[in-house]
């Protein structure tokens, strides 16, 4: 714990510098404030703003939480069927890797026009956003079982059920949570995105009319907003690989002593 508190304080004490250096040199060079607010302003707004930026911050949670779960879906989905079907796999996978080619942003307006203004097209954002990453880091995971333990189990009597519960998706796990990782800051990402397509609320929605009005500060304050979900959500996985994966805490805390 000691340990973890002596690393902890490094980024923060980088942060600190950045915005003293950020609020020294706004104030001496005298930058307006609508072209670039001192890091106070910034926090000056989120306090005085925050009984309107609450209801856009729990309007995105919701969105980020219902679309990563749909996109842990069906990335899972994904995998567990072309791991154990071959011939999908060979078909499939290609059109996997080019379907990330497709820039979510030109494709959002056709999934306004395909399903209107609903929540679909929004958390068809982010499950778009989400599955690949959770999809190829499962895949990899599923493939790295070793040969030997996967013989013997065949040798006791184990089918292939039992072989994918009880040897290669435990495996897997640590490649998953990798995944669960990278889609839970594309999450936040995919959320602000889908809200441009048309929603009352939400950090995206409270950001285009920010810009629009030339409110800096508080378009910092949603870029703020949306690094802080990003990072919190991170932990968050984090902690949860933490708590189901104690083998592997295990087995680094042994092979250190």
């Amino acid at each position: 714990m000691i340990k973890k508190l002596q690393k902890g304080w490094r980024p923060i004490f980088v942060l600190l510098l950045l915005f003293i250096g950020w609020e020294f040199t706004a104030r001496m060079t005298q930058v307006p404030s609508w072209l670039l607010p001192t890091p106070s302003q910034i926090f000056n707004e989120l306090i005085n703003g925050w009984s309107s930026v609450s209801v856009h911050l729990i309007s995105t949670i919701q969105l980020i939480l219902l679309g990563f779960v749909s996109g842990v879906t069906v990335g899972l989905l994904t995998a567990f069927i072309l791991h154990n079907i071959p011939f999908l796999k060979e078909s499939l996978y290609p059109l996997l890797i080019l379907s990330q080619n497709i820039p979510i942003i030109v494709l959002a307006p056709l999934l306004v026009i395909w399903f209107g203004f609903g929540l679909l097209p929004k958390l068809i954002v982010i499950t778009l956003v989400c599955f690949f990453p959770i999809t190829i880091s499962a895949m990899d995971g599923f493939r790295q079982v070793a040969p030997e333990l996967f013989h013997y189990m065949q040798m006791a009597g184990a089918t292939k059920r039992q072989l994918f519960w009880k040897l290669e998706f435990p495996f897997a796990l640590p490649s998953i949570f990798s995944g669960l990782k990278i889609s839970a800051t594309y999450s936040v990402m995919g959320a602000v995105i889908s809200e441009w397509l048309g929603s009352e609320n939400g950090i995206g929605v409270y950001m285009t009319l920010s810009s629009s009005s030339f409110r800096t500060d508080r378009v910092f304050v949603a870029i703020f907003l949306i690094m802080a979900l990003s990072l919190l959500f991170f932990i968050m996985i984090n902690w949860l690989e933490r708590f189901i994966i104690r083998w592997k805490a295990e087995g680094k805390n042994r092979g250190a002593s």
